[in-house]
């Protein structure tokens, strides 16, 4: 039987109890994929790849990790069986519009698909993520010669899709971008520069890779809005030959975890004529690069909650066979040892986790119905999704990353020194999710993003829209006299959020930028917990609505009295966390602000 690394259960109760993602098919554009016994046949279809192909290679593609020898990058063998596998069962074109041979699936939908890849190998999931987003690039803005090259090879599986924005000179400064387009009267670019951490950029996989790559063409604008898009394959199609198109893998960045996923540094133009075909208009390359980050973060953050999920229930698994110790008031050492589920602290710990977790996924879920309905939606309403939508993706993608990583880490925490051997997989878990909070863009840019972009959206509209979102959850919760105490905390914790972000505006308004956007990491983290609370809040009422009436035909009674437990876990343990952030926030003391007198020595 194959260990369970996620739950399904879980996964159904969020999909069709918590966020109805059975309404999104009343929708004229989803409206052909059926009900709720289709979606049904797509994930567990889903689940029997992950767990014939992915979740059985999981360690392995640890301990065999991709390596740059000879010139070449050297992948694990069953990498190209996956590709396959996912190929033959549609999922690279899951999202792609009917007309362009796709399924157009919700993103939801697709998502709950990738969820179960992600906690299986996110190694290997992160080879299909990526390159499902490049093609979606090419669908969305390429021509149709870009379209009929690259994309159905890349739908098969055969070609991987990449982005390639970072430069060694740059990171996360995209206005820095110094590789060069320089047009031709033949129809392509010439392209002169080097690209860094471009995750699958080469292996073993694939016959062919087609980065989707930024670069300013000479003459263009300065900064970012003189950045470009460009196509540049591995080796161009011609006369039904693939002819190499100068694109050179100088190496493999050897990292602490997700070791089975290739990052390359790419070469262009050094070795010879390296070709790059313009997608969209020129110096539009960042705008079109951005219509895909909010998918991208919130795969980032979802993968990050599905990591952690992988490590909750292998220290769950662990907790529930591990005997050790004795009930804390007994002193008969002839008693038999009791197993550590049922040590105070060992509980809290798992606890922890749950609730980071399944907290985590349904936020995911929310914003992922927001990024449906948005699309589906037309006048007011799909304005009102797109706010939404924008003020929760940093949201989204930042506190699964980071709350992900104190979760993992308490996994591995239950095993001892057990989980810091590598006799198991705690201490891969615990490495492969470090790296969540830096992908798509750091932690703190994301802060700065929140704070500094999607806070003043609108005059504030964004924000206002989440409010009542939140405001909505706790006067349904009010239907249930159990949930009083808990609805009363959250709406309490509004009150501060509100006050809080009213008192870093003032800095805003008086010119002081710096200084409201100082802190935006803390102000994450405090958004990161309300939201949370939110989400918990509104699962805990639809539990305690099905055991009041009786209608527990989707889960167990057991299922619901965990949600419930779990919701109490947070209101007591996490929740109150706000408080000491928003006195953070709310301290007169600078202390971060750079001055003339360094301090830091």
């Amino acid at each position: 039987m194959t260990k369970q690394y996620m739950s399904m259960e879980n996964l159904r109760f969020l999909l069709y109890e918590v966020h109805k993602i059975q309404d999104l098919l009343n929708y004229k554009r989803y409206e052909h994929v059926g009900g709720i016994e289709e979606i049904n046949l797509m994930i567990n279809a889903a689940k029997d790849i992950a767990d014939k192909e992915m979740f059985p290679f999981f360690k392995e593609m640890d301990e065999k990790p991709v390596v740059f020898k000879d010139g070449k990058i050297h992948s694990h063998p069953q990498l190209k069986n996956i590709f396959k596998a996912i190929a033959d069962a549609g999922w690279f074109s899951a999202t792609s519009e009917l007309e362009q041979g796709g399924m157009q699936l919700p993103f939801t939908l697709y998502s709950a698909g990738h969820l179960i890849f992600e906690a299986a190998n996110s190694s290997a999931q992160g080879y299909i993520g990526l390159s499902t987003g490049a093609l979606e690039l090419i669908e969305a803005f390429g021509d149709k010669s870009l379209n009929e090259t690259y994309v159905p090879n890349m739908i098969a599986g055969k070609w991987q899709g990449t982005m390639a924005l970072t430069e060694p000179q740059a990171g996360s400064s995209l206005s820095d971008i110094t590789a060069a387009a320089n047009p031709t009267e033949s129809g392509y670019y010439e392209i002169v520069g080097q690209k860094i951490f471009i995750s699958g950029g080469e292996h073993e996989a694939c016959d062919n890779f087609i980065h989707l790559t930024l670069a300013r063409i000479k003459g263009a604008p300065a900064g970012t809005k003189g950045i470009s898009l460009f196509v540049i394959p591995k080796f161009i199609p011609e006369n039904g030959n693939l002819t190499y198109n100068n694109v050179v893998c100088a190496g493999d960045f050897q990292k602490m975890g997700q070791r089975g996923y290739a990052t390359t540094h790419l070469v262009f133009g050094e070795s010879g004529i390296t070709k790059g075909f313009l997608v969209g208009e020129a110096n539009k390359g960042l705008f079109y690069m951005f219509q895909m980050m909010n998918s991208a973060r919130i795969a980032v953050g979802q993968t990050a909650a599905a990591v952690a999920s992988a490590a909750y229930y292998a220290s769950l698994h662990y907790a529930n066979e591990r005997p050790q110790g004795r009930p804390i008031a007994s002193k008969d050492l002839a008693q038999e040892q009791i197993l550590i589920i049922n040590h105070a602290d060992v509980r809290r710990m798992l606890f922890q986790q749950k609730a980071i977790v399944e907290g985590s996924l349904s936020l995911i879920y929310e914003c992922l119905k927001y990024f449906d309905l948005e699309k589906a939606t037309e006048g007011d309403e799909k304005e009102k999704m797109y706010l939404l939508l924008e003020i929760l993706t940093p949201i989204v993608k930042t506190y699964p990353s980071d709350a992900g990583i104190t979760s993992v880490s308490n996994a591995l925490q239950v095993l001892g020194g057990y989980g810091f051997t590598m006799d198991f997989d705690l201490q891969q878990y615990y490495r492969d999710i470090r790296i969540m909070s830096i992908y798509e863009g750091t932690s703190g840019i994301q802060s700065l993003d929140l704070l500094g972009r999607k806070i003043p959206m609108q005059n504030g509209k964004a924000f206002q829209l989440l409010v009542d979102e939140i405001m909505q959850t706790i006067i349904a919760s009010k239907d249930f006299d159990e949930l009083h105490p808990y609805s009363d905390k959250l709406a309490l914790a509004m009150e501060t959020y509100k006050t809080t972000l009213s008192h870093l505006q003032e800095f805003a308004k008086q010119g002081e930028i710096e200084r409201y956007l100082a802190d935006a990491t803390l102000f994450m983290e405090l958004s990161g917990i309300i939201t949370i609370a939110w989400q918990w809040l509104k699962q805990a009422t639809i539990s305690q609505k099905a055991l009041k009436t009786g209608e527990t035909t989707n889960q167990s009674i057991a299922f619901y009295e965990s949600k419930i437990a779990t919701m109490k876990f947070f209101f007591k343990y996490e929740l109150p966390k706000y408080i000491s952030i928003s006195n953070s926030l709310m301290n007169p003391e600078i202390v971060t602000i750079k001055t003339d007198k360094e301090m830091l020595i």
